[in-house]
């Protein structure tokens, strides 16, 4: 090793913002039928989503030309939005075409084999309904889904059939609906004889990992008839049902603290398949993603262990549960046609990708990367899974990614980023992460909490975030700071803090205290009134159990708004913002620059048109990341090779009325544009929508 003299922040990286944005495609939500594989592919150069399909041959296939897009809005933050579907020709030969949801109208689509346009399945109705989560009907002409209605300021859910002969598109009493009358439904899952019908359902002020219910009825002309609750509660989490046979489903419930698997009838008590304090689903942050899968033998491939899964097999004769070893540390998204399993999966040195895997050996082959050039090994990071002293002794999970160069040697303690998720009830992995390596190698530290509230550590460990949101997040991800700083492997004059959404709030909860130098909000909730009455449906009532339930606890939100706190603040704030955010609106980040200004707090505000809750355009992910690094460069003293970022203490001037429609007249200082020209594009999830 050569060492080189250059102070923390300074380190000569190959790795630039371009870098990190370019080319890195998001995969996702995967489906495989006799040796064909389909999924959910963004392309960030042309700000959309395309389906693609890799043929028996190896051949892989874009499947929607420009401008189409496939997307869902149901829950704001969509989930699976397509189903490869069977179709006949005129030989009666079976070819599968696919279904999917326009991002552009939210339309449902029918794009047959060998064709280039789709065809709707659904009624023009101005976008004001939605479909997610489909599944295919048992005798093949329908798929089943969830719809999301929106009409003068409601929103009204249920389970609904669409023909797949295309009829519904002029007739809109052609779409059956089967079930309705709770606020939200999941998981549509017809029993292979077609004669019922399972799903989940919750309510207000529930989510879906507080309580949710796994329900069955009877299959009729008239929709469902005979429901009733097979598992599941009020303070019991159901996901993801599979038929097991005629007569049972396996399901994942958190009844015993954590998400283990069980099998359930249509009458008496659930078994337990492999009780263990590990979590075999992942959190129903999103519709249609499943941890386990069912395979023509009857045995069960599942993810399990903590924030991150690895697969395993499961024998119901045997009760065994066989650990498959792969090099990849990071699983999600298991499918199957009952032979072949497909999923996603990463590690810290390897970028997501599409894997098929062998269930007998374990042996995985990478049928898709999300990047196809990644950096020179040596400057990424190897982090280490950590578990931290918190306040009162309590545990705080994080993973520690230290700054790392081939050609330096460290010195001395450095500057630290602490990054609290999304969510916030969500969790940070060691899935490979190019946004960590541009600070890390740059010589800056990284420590992701996974903070309580956080899930893949069981029930009680996401509970502890249960009307304190604002307290114990900050808590730990300050008590993750100062574990490192006694150490000595971190400065205390350096440290900074930053988050997106969930995580940009308790980001700018914790510049109130005198732990940290700066810090970043990217998209952040400020003042959680304003927030409990402008924010989406989904999360309306997810304040009840993060803070408490309103009129009552008035003041407690008063308390816990970073906007009404700014006076606390002492360190410089950057305030990252889309201005199509549904999720988390525009107003957020204004009030707090506002709220900075009037305390003559320095900060800088970055508003991007076009951009939801999550920045998709490449142009403006580059722009975010370098504000980043610009303002950890004037604060902690380095030079840098980006432009410096602006600091005011004047509060911002009024949004220009046409900022969102003419980005070429925005000010790269108060507004920025992505400038791409696409469509309107649906957020994406806040635990894993980051600018990065």
């Amino acid at each position: 090793m050569s060492e080189l003299s250059s102070p923390h922040g300074s380190w000569p990286s190959p790795i630039s913002a371009d870098d990190v944005t370019r080319g890195v495609r998001r995969i996702s939500f995967p489906s495989v039928v006799d040796e064909e594989v389909w999924w959910e592919e963004s392309l960030p150069e042309e700000g959309r989503t395309t389906l693609m399909r890799r043929d028996a041959d190896g051949t892989v296939t874009d499947l929607l030309p420009s401008p189409w897009s496939a997307a869902t809005r149901v829950h704001e933050y969509g989930g699976r939005s397509y189903l490869p579907v069977p179709r006949r020709d005129d030989k009666a030969i079976t070819r599968m075409g696919v279904v999917f949801s326009s991002s552009a109208d939210q339309r449902l689509y029918l794009l047959e084999r060998g064709s280039r346009e789709p065809v709707p399945l659904t009624p023009d109705d101005g976008a004001t309904s939605r479909y997610a989560d489909p599944a295919l009907s048992p005798d093949g002409r329908a798929v089943l889904c969830v719809r999301e209605q929106h009409s003068d300021g409601a929103v009204r859910r249920s389970i609904v059939s669409v023909p797949l002969s295309g009829r519904a598109a002029q007739n809109a009493s052609a779409v059956r609906e089967l079930v309705s009358g709770a606020d939200f439904y999941a998981s549509p899952t017809p029993s292979p004889d077609g004669e019922r019908l399972a799903y989940v359902r919750w309510n207000h002020p529930r989510m879906p990992w507080d309580g949710s219910e796994l329900r069955v009825g009877t299959l009729a002309e008239s929709g469902l008839t005979g429901e009733y609750t097979l598992k599941g509660g009020f303070d019991e989490s159901v996901v993801s049902p599979v038929w097991a046979d005629g007569s049972s489903l396996y399901v994942a419930s958190d009844w015993p603290g954590w998400w283990n698997l069980y099998q359930a009838g249509m009458t008496g008590q659930a078994i337990a398949l492999y009780p263990a304090e590990e979590e075999f689903h992942a959190s129903p942050g999103r519709l249609g993603e499943r941890s386990f899968c069912v395979l023509d033998s009857g045995r069960l491939v599942t993810l399990h262990g903590h924030a991150n899964m690895t697969p395993s097999v499961y024998d119901p004769d045997t009760l065994d549960l066989t650990p498959l070893r792969t090099d990849l540390t990071t699983w999600s998204m298991l499918d199957t046609d009952g032979r072949t399993v497909v999923g996603v999966a990463s590690s810290p040195t390897e970028p997501p990708c599409l894997v098929r895997l062998d269930p007998e050996t374990g042996r995985t082959e990478v049928l898709r990367r999300s990047a196809e050039k990644a950096p020179d090994p040596a400057y990424l990071p190897t982090p280490r899974q950590e578990t931290l002293p918190g306040r009162y002794g309590r545990p705080v999970y994080a993973n520690v990614y230290p700054p790392t160069h081939p050609d330096i040697d460290p010195q001395g303690p450095a500057p630290y980023v602490v990054w609290a998720h999304g969510g916030p009830v969500s969790a940070c992995t060691l899935e490979f992460d190019l946004a960590k390596a541009y600070f890390t190698s740059r010589g800056i530290g990284v420590v992701d909490v996974n903070y309580g509230g956080s899930t893949g550590y069981g029930r009680s460990y996401r509970k502890r975030l249960h009307q304190e949101w604002g307290v114990v997040d900050v808590e730990d991800c300050v008590s993750a700071a100062r574990a490192l700083v006694e150490r000595g492997l971190a400065d205390p004059e350096r440290l900074a803090v930053r988050g997106p959404s969930a995580g940009g709030y308790t980001a700018l909860m914790a510049l109130t205290g005198d732990t940290f130098a700066c810090g970043v909000s990217l998209f952040g909730v400020t003042d959680l009134l304003g927030f409990s009455e402008t924010t989406h449906d989904f999360e309306s009532r997810f304040l009840d159990s993060l803070v408490g339930p309103l009129p009552g606890f008035t003041e407690r939100y008063r308390e816990r708004s970073p906007v009404n706190r700014a006076g606390e603040i002492n360190a410089p704030v950057l305030l990252l913002q889309g201005l199509a955010d549904t999720v988390v609106p525009p107003e957020q980040a204004r009030s707090m620059a506002t709220a900075l200004a009037a305390h003559e707090v320095p900060y800088a505000l970055l508003e991007f048109a076009d951009e939801g809750h999550g920045f998709t355009a490449r142009k403006v992910r580059v722009r975010a990341l370098e504000a980043e690094l610009a303002l950890y460069a004037r604060v902690f003293g380095f030079e840098t090779d980006v432009p410096p970022l602006e600091l005011v203490t004047t509060a911002p001037a009024p949004l220009p009325e046409t900022a969102a429609k003419t980005p070429e007249q925005a000010d790269e200082t108060t507004t920025e544009a992505s400038g791409d020209g696409t469509e309107e594009r649906a957020p994406r999830p806040a635990d894993t929508a980051t600018a990065d």
